[in-house]
């Protein structure tokens, strides 16, 4: 039984979202995150269908009212009661595979990036959302903590991800470098790892999670956030990780079409001034569109004109996220897209 990560273009049935709680870690920022959230959902919803966990059932009823209201056909919309400690769906969400041409959801282990924060409710999360139904593909549960902002793949057997992330004793203490691959190859079934060894965000949480920095965008290109001011305490990292991109090989040894993001300006915590991660590189792939985070920037435009140009035949859609990266995060931080075959029809239900 071959298994195969799915490529983020691969045909969705939906994407999944996780409502954050009024009194988690949004609390202080709860109708700005909404905001977000719901922008994201009336744009997704346009080309499929959006999966949603409410943590509780007064804020389901009171979503399945505003959604109707703003226009959401309801047969794009299925909204379930299942607690989180945070909204991070990307992290917390299950990892589909391919296997005997069917998807499978693997449901790693979550510990709040190396136990940085609470996390049981989140861990489970995805076994929760099962057990109500709400997948028709087959959960496994897997012991290997892994989040999927750490890892990216061509859908072609070559996983991208970064050293600081799965090598860090915060994860898998005692896994050495060759095990893990193994692990992650029999899993995952891919057959090549390219491993970033250079490249961080200041304010990020997840010790470099690859989504930040580097995104296959077809099997032969990857799209990276490049900073062109020497002054910026993130250049040198990111031209070091620029240069292993650059060496880095397809498996027929030709070198991969790489697409520089622009840098946005520094932006900084209104409230005691700490750096947060604004980055280009956490889009979203959808059906028929790209959904990109701006932030506010002269760079906004840029970006999304670059990445226009990286996705023909999709729209691309900007998404304000300001306020996500208040809690060090961003778009594709709070997503996690589901393939084809992962979900009964909503209109079943």
């Amino acid at each position: 039984m071959a298994n195969r990560l799915f490529p983020e273009w691969h045909p969705q049935d939906a994407v999944q979202l996780t409502w954050p709680r009024a009194d988690g870690d949004w609390c202080e920022l709860l109708e700005r995150i909404e905001a977000t959230l719901e922008t994201m959902v009336v744009a997704i919803a346009r080309y499929q269908r959006v999966l949603i966990s409410a943590p509780d059932t007064a804020t389901r009823t009171r979503l399945a009212a505003s959604f109707h209201q703003m226009g959401v056909p309801m047969q794009r919309l299925r909204l379930i009661v299942a607690p989180a400690d945070d909204t991070w769906c990307r992290d917390h969400g299950p990892i589909a595979i391919e296997r005997d041409g069917r998807p499978v959801l693997l449901d790693y282990t979550f510990t709040g990036w190396g136990g940085k924060f609470p996390a049981t409710r989140d861990n489970a999360l995805t076994r929760n959302l099962g057990g109500q139904g709400a997948y028709r593909a087959p959960v496994e549960p897997r012991e290997l903590i892994l989040e999927g902002g750490a890892i990216d793949t061509d859908g072609q057997g070559t996983l991208l991800t970064t050293e600081a992330c799965l090598l860090n004793p915060n994860r898998n203490a005692g896994l050495e470098r060759q095990a893990l691959e193994a692990r992650l190859r029999e899993d995952l079934g891919v057959e090549r790892i390219l491993w970033l060894r250079h490249g961080h965000l200041e304010g990020d949480d997840t010790d470099s999670h690859v989504d930040t920095l580097a995104r296959f965008c077809d099997p032969n290109t990857i799209a990276y956030v490049s900073c062109d001011d020497e002054r910026d305490p993130h250049y040198s990292a990111l031209k070091a990780m620029e240069a292993e991109l650059q060496a880095f090989r397809q498996a027929d040894g030709t070198p991969y079409r790489l697409v520089a993001l622009p840098w946005p300006r520094p932006c900084f915590d209104p409230e005691d001034g700490h750096r947060l991660p604004a980055t280009y590189a956490n889009f979203l792939i959808i059906n028929g569109a790209v959904l990109v985070p701006v932030y506010g920037d002269a760079a906004d435009g840029r970006a999304l004109g670059i990445l226009a140009d990286t996705f023909p035949g999709r729209d691309i859609v900007p998404i304000d996220c300001r306020s996500a990266i208040r809690q060090h995060g961003s778009l594709h931080c709070l997503t996690m897209q589901l393939p084809h075959g992962s979900l009964r029809p909503f209109a079943e239900e």
